[in-house]
């Protein structure tokens, strides 16, 4: 059995480039006792491998969450024909003995047997961005009816879940993003307000979308976005960072900046 993956080449500096990775194929070995061998389905590309790239050494296959399909087995908990979650990174196929092999050191995941759910899913709002918007959301932000939610990146993977489930909690909900595509989109799964931050002035867009403060902040992006909003929350006001898309692709002479003016407590 061949496999395909890709490589780190060289460590990203900057927006990473086609020239940092290099697509490889390989012979893969027969499968040992307490071994199975998975076939890829889908892939999860998230902004998370860019903060954890720098942990890979050259050469290592670059990560990332797949649904994949197990098509050999000499283990008998991972038998033939079951699909499952697993960070096997960008690779067509993986031998895995069902322990965490990543740096993110999450073991693969079985789904169950005899459902309707899109298998899609398990990366999207029965995974990792599902997951993040579920709990930083209903945990650490814990809206309540009636308050005002902002969520910035909301047209992302986690963004988008967070700004659902506040409606469903009876919030208003204002998503920050970067374009009138998914400004529209955003409108259609129920956003109250949308700012598209590269058109608008945020903090005019801010002060009239929420004219009596911000209760909740999700945040995804950081910088000087997170510091417009920082400055408009409520007192008892809850903040969930999520991520600093901002900042992950930045270089010293890029890096955003902000002043965050807070009261911790």
């Amino acid at each position: 059995m061949k496999a395909k993956r890709f490589i780190l080449e060289r460590y990203f500096e900057g927006m990473p480039k086609e020239s940092d990775l290099r697509l490889v194929e390989e012979e893969l070995p027969e499968i040992k006792d307490g071994e199975f061998l998975v076939e890829a389905i889908y892939l999860s590309v998230d902004p998370y491998m860019r903060a954890y790239v720098n942990r890979l050494k050259l050469g290592q296959t670059m990560i990332g969450c797949q649904i994949a399909k197990i098509i050999e087995s000499k283990n008998a908990n991972y038998p033939v024909g079951r699909y499952l979650t697993g960070q096997f990174g960008w690779t067509t196929h993986f031998i895995s003995n069902g322990t965490p092999q990543d740096i993110t050191n999450y073991p693969p995941f079985l789904i169950p047997e005899k459902n309707d759910v899109p298998l899609s899913f398990y990366l999207g709002i029965l995974g990792r961005t599902g997951n993040s918007a579920y709990f930083g959301l209903l945990d650490i932000c814990k809206p309540q009816p009636r308050e005002t939610v902002v969520v910035t990146g909301a047209g992302g993977a986690v963004g988008y879940h967070v700004g659902q489930i506040a409606k469903i909690k009876g919030c208003t909900v204002i998503g920050i993003t970067g374009s009138d595509d998914k400004a529209k989109w955003l409108k259609r799964l129920g956003f109250d307000h949308i700012i598209n931050y590269k058109t608008e002035d945020i903090s005019a867009s801010l002060s009239l979308a929420a004219p009596k403060g911000i209760d909740c902040y999700f945040d995804n992006v950081g910088g000087e976005i997170s510091s417009c909003v920082i400055q408009r929350m409520n007192k008892y006001g809850r903040i969930a960072v999520c991520g600093s898309i901002s900042s992950y692709n930045a270089t010293p002479a890029t890096y955003p900046t902000g002043k965050y003016s807070m009261l911790c407590g």
